[in-house]
């Protein structure tokens, strides 16, 4: 009777030291091309939504940030780091930081908070079913390049003839954006000049031979391989030392002084992220998650750029613009 009382007591004791040890905090792993003051914007937009879903940094969550700073060879080191910590989950921008962090882990979930081409370029089996260790968002929506190229002649009703900045030649690349573009540029009487550049060396060379076409503007396009992302600032001085109005898919250019910007709501997003980062913590499997398409688009229109070129917009211009930054 007596070693079956201590036994009891024992087994007491175990459920409540049990019950006492601290829960193990989550712990992820956020990772960036660019710098921290660039990727602040959506770095706050990825904390909003923590907050949102009750996550207190410090506190029930640990989130580890690391930089590139715009330099795509350096990204195994820190993803090699956040393995070594055991993270949860891995927030990467989009297909190109993916696909490098893919490389070093198979295993640990890796969250796309905005992939171009995650499918095509291998990173998914499907946007229902991802089927490995990469889901998240993706800003693929088949008719954003055509959209941009219709809203540049509804800006500009006389253009007739606009530079196309495609992204770079890759094996297996299929540049779809740009087919999307060459196939709306007839109904809307435009000629297209293809800027093909390579390198980051090529840019000044594509931007002196638009000039010597004499083209109205200036349309760029999505690039997976991670080249223009991290060579956004060049492109606008480019862009603005030429006197070309452009429309650029990404927010960053717009941050970099850009003129006009046509795209997926890129911090509801980062935001949204966290939906996706909260299910995983909770036991989800990437694999299961379906990849999400945006519904939130917005059409942004910067004053200071234009003023930059001597251009000025009339006001049933801006009235289309979702957002005028003055």
């Amino acid at each position: 009777m007596r070693s079956i009382v201590v036994a009891v007591m024992l087994l007491a004791m175990a459920i409540i030291a049990e019950a006492q040890q601290p829960k193990k905090i989550p712990r992820i792993g956020y990772l960036s091309l660019t710098s921290p003051s660039f990727s602040s914007p959506y770095r706050g937009a990825f904390q909003q939504g923590l907050r949102e879903l009750g996550y207190v940094e410090g506190k029930n969550i640990i989130v580890e940030y690391r930089f590139a700073e715009e330099k795509l060879n350096r990204v195994p080191d820190p993803v090699a780091e956040l393995v070594l910590l055991k993270v949860n989950a891995i927030v990467v921008p989009g297909s190109s930081l993916a696909r490098a962090a893919k490389k070093v882990t198979t295993t640990i979930p890796i969250v796309m908070a905005s992939a171009g081409t995650p499918f095509r370029d291998g990173l998914i089996a499907s946007l229902a079913r991802p089927g490995g260790n990469v889901t998240g968002l993706t800003n693929m929506v088949s008719d954003l390049g055509a959209k941009r190229l219709e809203l540049l002649k509804v800006v500009f009703p006389t253009l007739t003839r606009v530079a196309v900045l495609p992204s770079p030649i890759r094996p297996g690349l299929e540049r779809a954006e740009l087919k999307e573009i060459q196939a709306a540029a007839p109904p809307l009487k435009l000629q297209l000049q293809i800027l093909e550049v390579r390198t980051a060396d090529d840019f000044e060379r594509a931007f002196e031979d638009a000039a010597k076409t004499a083209v109205g503007a200036l349309a760029v396009t999505r690039d997976p391989t991670g080249l223009f992302s991290t060579h956004e600032n060049r492109i606008v001085e480019l862009a603005v030392k030429n006197r070309l109005p452009a429309m650029y898919p990404r927010i960053g250019y717009i941050r970099a002084g850009g003129l006009m910007y046509y795209a997926e709501d890129e911090l509801e997003n980062y935001r949204r992220v966290a939906t996706y980062v909260d299910k995983i913590i909770k036991g989800a499997k990437p694999a299961d998650l379906p990849v999400e398409q945006p519904t939130k688009f917005e059409f942004i229109i910067n004053l200071k750029a234009a003023n930059q070129i001597g251009l000025t917009f009339p006001p049933n211009v801006l009235a289309l613009a979702d957002k005028v930054i003055r």
